[in-house]
């Protein structure tokens, strides 16, 4: 029996599920072989559970099952395959059906070839039902997977598979032990999960979102996203072959100036020559250390800033990414050669220059500026209002140290950098801190500091410690 001491192993687990005889499945398995089906086939006990199990190598047998399809290894793929096997296993076994809760478990993955030339990946789901005759849940995740060999690759999925099942039918209750259970024996540098969605009648009150930020807080993956409609997306997929635009900040709440420095910094991106309207992807980002106050994240206060961001029509990004450089090597080879545009406050700007910032470096900043931009990328440089002298703190007045003066000129003369030339001055002086000191006091002057859907949505549901006023009678 396990306890709160002990994980059951991966035999463990599988066993345990094959002993439940209301539990029936199939498996279809794409790419590194049948190991999520062997570990249950090993375990003893299989026949109570497995109605069927196959895989479609070769790809016109693959078409011949699910369609034709453009790509192998990707979501649409794997949806198809669990439609397709859900629906099998529950016209096949009509009796059963009534009897049993049914699961389909699929995968198509790429996993290391002979020469080791690619990236292990791939999309693993699961279409489940926790009550007979109900309409069933879908999980869905997208793994990269590190270990240097195929053997290894091939172990590490099968033990992520056993993992999600028995997770599904015994730790779904809890999110929290979810997580715990699908990822028990495979950490990190086996196995990145940089995507997981959990949809279905039995967890409507599950929000995606909170997964995602908590496979980044527990280090699971570094970065993933979401879409204005709360969709988790994987960030390789969504991003791809993309001229990428990044904002990054606290964005604690949005502000009349974040939107100006956006649009402006857009409008600057799309003079470039090789930026096309249609392969324009904007993104805010939000890093955990933008996200921690007093030592931790608070669940709500992430969730308000994301639901601002997402009602103005922005996709949201979580990282674990606190310096610059480390975010444009991530985002290059999504991007594929596609520029790539941060839009910074001159004041951020200022930070990337200090060089105690990067003393986990050998070539210190020098290394740290190689490795960022010598990417296709560009930085546009929003403008601030500095109170000590009433004037505007721009590109061209910004105060760095003076041995790197020239750094900075190299960085301009080579189209690395670019001053954002249209803004609203008017703006330059709200500050989001400022902002929720407002909301926080009761004070109403912030809603002129914010755009009107953010202010609207800040009072309807009180956001950032905003209080209603009683109507007094």
């Amino acid at each position: 029996m396990e306890n709160s001491t002990r994980y059951l192993t991966t035999e463990e687990k599988a066993l345990k599920i094959n002993l439940q005889s209301d539990i029936y499945g199939c498996f279809a398995e794409i790419g590194a072989g049948q190991e999520v089906a062997a570990n249950f086939f090993k375990a003893g006990g299989s026949s109570g559970t497995i109605a069927f199990t196959h895989s479609a190598y070769d790809m016109k047998v693959s078409d011949s099952m699910y369609g034709k399809a453009k790509r192998y290894v990707c979501e649409e793929r794997l949806q198809t395959m669990l439609d397709t096997e859900f629906d099998n296993l529950k016209s096949t076994l009509p009796n059963k059906y009534k009897e049993s809760k049914f699961f389909a478990f699929c995968n198509t993955v790429e996993s290391l070839n002979y020469h080791k030339t690619n990236q292990g990946k791939g999309w693993v789901g699961i279409r489940f039902q926790l009550k007979p005759e109900t309409k069933p849940n879908n999980i869905v995740l997208h793994v990269k997977m590190h270990d240097n060999s195929h053997r290894g690759q091939q172990e590490a999925l099968g033990i992520l598979g056993v993992n999600l099942i028995y997770s599904c039918y015994h730790k779904y209750e809890n999110i929290e032990e979810f997580l715990n259970h699908l990822t028990h024996r495979i950490p990190r540098d086996r196995i990145e999960i940089d995507m997981l969605s959990i949809k279905g009648p039995d967890f409507e009150n599950v929000d995606n979102r909170v997964i995602a930020l908590n496979l980044v807080k527990r280090g699971i993956t570094d970065s993933t996203m979401f879409d204005l409609s709360k969709n988790v997306l994987q960030p390789t997929t969504a991003l791809y072959k993309k001229n990428i635009l990044l904002t990054r900040g606290r964005f604690r709440p949005v502000t009349k100036v974040h939107i100006d420095m956006i649009e402006n910094g857009r409008k600057a991106f799309m003079e470039e020559n090789d930026v096309a309207e249609e392969d324009v992807s904007v993104v805010f980002e939000l890093t955990l250390k933008d996200l921690t106050a007093d030592g931790k994240i608070l669940v709500q206060d992430f969730l308000d800033r994301a639901d601002l961001l997402s009602s103005l029509g922005y996709t949201v990004m979580v990282s674990n990414y606190l310096k610059h450089y480390k975010m444009v090597e991530y985002l290059a080879p999504i991007a594929r050669g596609k520029l790539i545009g941060v839009i910074l406050g001159v004041y951020n700007l200022n930070t990337i220059f200090e060089e105690k910032y990067y003393g986990n470096l050998a070539g210190g900043l020098l290394e740290a500026f190689g490795r960022g931009f010598g990417h296709h990328m560009k930085i546009y440089v929003y403008p601030a209002f500095n109170v000590e002298d009433g004037e505007i703190y721009d590109l061209n007045n910004i105060e760095i140290a003076p041995n790197l003066v020239g750094l900075l000129n190299y960085m301009r003369d080579n189209d690395k950098i670019k001053e954002i030339k249209e803004f609203n001055p008017k703006l330059l002086h709200i500050m989001s801190d400022d902002v929720l000191s407002k909301i926080k006091a009761g004070a109403s002057s912030w809603e002129e500091d914010v755009p009107e859907s953010v202010g609207k949505a800040i009072k309807f549901y009180e956001l950032f410690g905003y209080q209603k006023k009683e109507i007094k009678v």
